[in-house]
């Protein structure tokens, strides 16, 4: 496990949503615990069912816990991931819309379970890693107009060349 592992409060659907997650983004599920039989905690959650899964994605260490309908997911929290290319970020906004996910404005996407990622190309972040404050903002503003993030577009805006 990671030093510091985000933890995932779901009702009911932890164990679930981690080997959706391990099979979009080619991760692993590496543990799961069960509440006791005679469940102490105040939680919903039968004794027996699943507590608490351990799983990984890209090296990165992350718990899915069985909480219940207390908590739910809003966009304050997301996890950002940088797509080597156009048709990684494609492939990865498909399979995160799929299935009762939705697409949001500027790259953003809520998979079936509500948690929002945000998609975005190497090339997209080495942009705004530049000095030129211009090309930035009109890469941005174009940025502003999409949901899934085109990267091509992007670039040509960063570039100046006019759509």
């Amino acid at each position: 496990m990671s030093k510091i592992s985000p933890c995932l409060w779901f009702d009911g659907q932890a164990e679930e949503a981690a080997r959706y997650y391990a099979g979009v983004f080619g991760g692993s599920v590496d543990h799961v615990s069960y509440y006791p039989q005679e469940n102490p905690s105040p939680s919903p959650m039968a004794g027996g069912s699943v507590l608490l899964v351990e799983f990984t994605l890209f090296g990165q260490s992350y718990q899915a816990l069985n909480g219940g309908p207390q908590f739910t997911f809003d966009e304050a929290i997301s996890l950002s991931v940088e797509c080597a290319d156009q048709a990684e970020l494609d492939r990865y906004h498909d399979a995160l819309i799929a299935d009762g996910g939705s697409p949001g404005p500027c790259g953003w996407v809520k998979d079936k379970y509500g948690l929002s990622w945000q998609l975005v190309t190497k090339a997209i972040m080495a942009n705004y890693h530049s000095d030129d404050k211009v090309a930035i903002a009109r890469m941005m503003a174009v940025m502003m107009t999409m949901q899934k993030l085109d990267t091509a577009a992007m670039q040509a805006a960063f570039d100046g060349e006019a759509a």
